[in-house]
């Protein structure tokens, strides 16, 4: 992150912004936190629940323990989280202090990577139950585990007596002790493994683990989690039937990471209780890296707080993107450099541009004015947004239950096409009006009173009006009930009128007749009152969604710095390293390494010289005179006869300098020998970066 006390950016107000920054993500990130909470409750639950069937089994040795006592198996939680590795680690922190807080002090926490063996597995497992440092790479003693000052052999026997030791004493405590921990843990507590990357393991650890638990489960309450990316599959792909077997496996499984994300965006974007906004570009930018590349959400939430940083460090204006409660105070503080900034924003001059001559010249040379537009203008953005977000939410009831979803199926997918442009300008958004056009009478009721409680929870009194037309198009829906049902009992009278003519000629007659009127048929009452429904659905859509871009003032809160937030996100390794070597002042910050001109300075780190020759290069590189190249240029600022040198001269150290630097350069992947001349190095990479 940036030194906001440090940056180049210096002004008054500096240190300000980086307290409303600060203050902004504590906010955002505890409502985060929330959030994740929330969706991850019902998951938890469900574990809770399946230890607790577990678990009451072993402590009353029902017949249903002595069957899977026999049969040696263990209950296992097949956990199935999805892709996004990355947020697996805040789940399983969840669940982990879930059952402490609650079940049991007995939870221990596996990784495939620190467990390549069944001995390094056991002392991982033993080492957290019982709170204790192990040292995996000891040389002496390595199947032990340190205890206070006993070494514990890392066995499952010892694993048991030390669960019926620590059991036991629990047992025997004070009635009051034993009420205060009984309280917060089960009697007789299950041990928790968690494996939290299944597929990482090795088969012959998980089934060495597997096989010895099994044997000794009717002596230790053991309960297995398994962590799976993938899918279900994975346990009887890596695991024989032979073990599978023992295990007593149920399925849970958790969110899907695209409605974790449609949640985080609906609450931290699509609400009024923060005031900074993301900008279309950017927003896309953050959706493309989940979808195309990781699927994490916490990953998502790291971008969006590294676009709070970058906005409230790059835009001096930003401290003005705070709640209204301290919106006034904030912009009659602003000095008149500040002031000066507002004038120079792209959105303010074209609001000065439609004004009236005398109130032009008012906002450009008077401060105090243009103070109380500036306070004018950003409280109608805050009621812009609370109105756009309740007009959004309408509309996707709409666009969310058509067919072929022409506006995309999720809010988020119509929020960006929202903030892209006039979203009623699209051929998505005629298509879906049309489709609105033939949704049934059941459909239209269900989504206008959806629409109506949405606009009633609004903060504002923006929409009473709107509220008021809406329940009124549910009356006239209500009244057609009974006109359908009259016109039903016309059309079966004419339809029996029509039986009653036998006679051919008339026959004929009638059938024309009404094949004319259905040509010249008028609309029904229902249709042309669906008609107006989905016209002022229209309406309001071209009245409140406009594109944040065409505000006043829009720059203060939103962050549309795209290119700078892809350049943070999306590694480039290769312009990096090109930048490095080509021109290592860039990195180096040392003066003496500053070329101009294409040239190259002596002082330069070896590798960067020889790359830099290399440059200059066809496909084949001769290695003598790429030597003779070097030396020259390392030669020429120490001797004034450097340069008359010949490679018969080279001195010892410039040749080994040589050989490691183009080594290093093979190592990156930038030349390889040639088979064609043993003399000469081939070069891999062409074009500029």
């Amino acid at each position: 992150a940036h030194d906001f006390r440090s940056t180049s950016h210096d002004s008054e107000d500096t240190e300000l912004r980086f307290v409303t920054c600060q203050s902004l993500w504590n906010q955002i990130k505890s409502e985060t936190e929330q959030i994740q909470e929330d969706l991850n409750k019902q998951l938890l639950d469900n574990l809770v629940s399946f230890l607790s069937r577990s678990h009451s089994d072993f402590q009353e040795k029902t017949t249903k323990w002595t069957c899977r006592m026999k049969f040696r198996e263990i209950p296992t939680a097949a956990l199935v989280l999805g892709v996004n590795v990355t947020d697996h680690d805040l789940t399983f922190r969840g669940l982990s202090d879930v059952l402490q807080d609650n079940i049991t002090p007995y939870v221990a926490l596996l990784e495939a990577k620190d467990c390549p063996g069944i001995k390094n597995l056991m002392q991982k497992l033993m080492g957290q139950l019982m709170n204790c440092d192990v040292e995996v790479d000891s040389l002496e003693d390595e199947d032990c585990v340190q205890v206070s000052q006993n070494r514990i052999r890392c066995s499952m026997p010892s694993l048991i007596s030390w669960y019926e030791s620590v059991t036991k004493e629990t047992d025997s405590e004070t009635p009051s002790k034993k009420r205060n921990s009984s309280s917060r843990h089960w009697q007789s507590p299950p041990v928790v493994v968690i494996f939290k990357d299944m597929e990482s393991f090795t088969t012959k650890v998980l089934q060495d683990f597997i096989v010895i638990s099994s044997q000794h489960i009717h002596e230790l309450p053991l309960v297995l989690i398994f962590g799976i990316a993938t899918s279900p599959m994975i346990i009887h792909r890596l695991l024989p039937h032979s073990v599978s077997s023992l295990l007593c496996i149920e399925l849970f499984q958790s969110l899907s990471c695209k409605e974790h994300l449609s949640t985080i965006i609906d609450k931290l974007l699509l609400t009024s209780r923060f005031p900074f906004k993301l900008g279309e570009k950017v927003l896309q930018v953050l959706i493309n890296i989940f979808l195309y590349h990781d699927f994490s959400v916490q990953n998502f939430i790291k971008g969006f707080q590294l676009c709070i940083v970058e906005h409230f460090y790059s835009q001096p204006l930003s401290v003005l993107c705070c709640h209204l409660a301290d919106l006034k105070k904030r912009v009659y503080s602003l000095s008149h450099d500040q002031c000066e900034n507002i004038r120079r924003l792209p959105s303010f001059r074209r609001y000065v541009e439609k004004q009236e001559s005398g109130k032009q010249i008012e906002l450009l040379t008077n401060d105090s004015f243009l103070k109380e537009e500036t306070e004018k203008l950003l409280e109608d953005l805050h009621v812009y947004h609370e109105n756009y977000v309740s007009v959004l939410r309408c509309l996707h009831v709409f666009t969310s239950s058509l067919p072929k979803y022409p506006l995309g199926k999720q809010i988020r997918e119509l929020h960006c096409a929202c903030l892209e442009n006039q979203v009623w300008e699209t051929e998505e958004y005629e298509s879906s009006l049309q489709l609105a056009r033939m949704l049934n009478k059941t459909d239209l009721v269900s989504m206008l009173q959806q629409c109506v409680e949405i606009l009633m929870s609004s903060s504002g009194k923006e929409f009473d009006k709107s509220v008021e037309k809406l329940k009124e198009f549910l009356t006239q829906f209500q009244n057609l009930e009974a006109e359908a049902s009259q016109e039903r009992d016309v059309s079966g009278s004419s339809q029996k009128e029509l039986q009653k003519k036998t006679d051919l000629y008339h026959l004929q007659k009638t059938l024309l007749e009404l094949k004319e009127s259905r040509r010249s048929k008028k609309l029904t009452k229902f249709e042309m009152l669906r008609f107006e429904v989905v016209d002022y659905i229209d309406r309001l859509v071209r009245k409140y969604l406009v594109p944040a871009d065409n505000r006043t003032l829009h720059e203060i809160v939103y962050f549309n710095a795209a290119t700078v937030l892809r350049g943070h996100l999306n590694a480039a390794p290769r312009t990096a390293l090109h930048t490095a070597l080509n021109n290592p002042h860039w990195y180096l910050k040392n003066q003496a390494l500053k070329c101009d001109g294409g040239g190259i300075s002596n002082k330069a780190p070896d590798i960067c010289i020889v790359y830099k020759l290399h440059l200059e290069c066809g496909r084949l590189i001769n290695l003598v005179d790429w030597l003779e190249a070097f030396s020259t240029v390392v030669m020429a600022g120490e001797e004034p006869n450097a340069a008359a040198a010949s490679s018969d001269q080279v001195d010892d150290i410039i040749h080994a300098r040589f050989i490691r630097a183009v080594s290093e350069l093979e190592l990156l992947g930038f030349i390889k020998p040639s088979k064609q001349k043993t003399d000469h190095v081939a070069r891999l990479t062409w074009g500029g970066c």
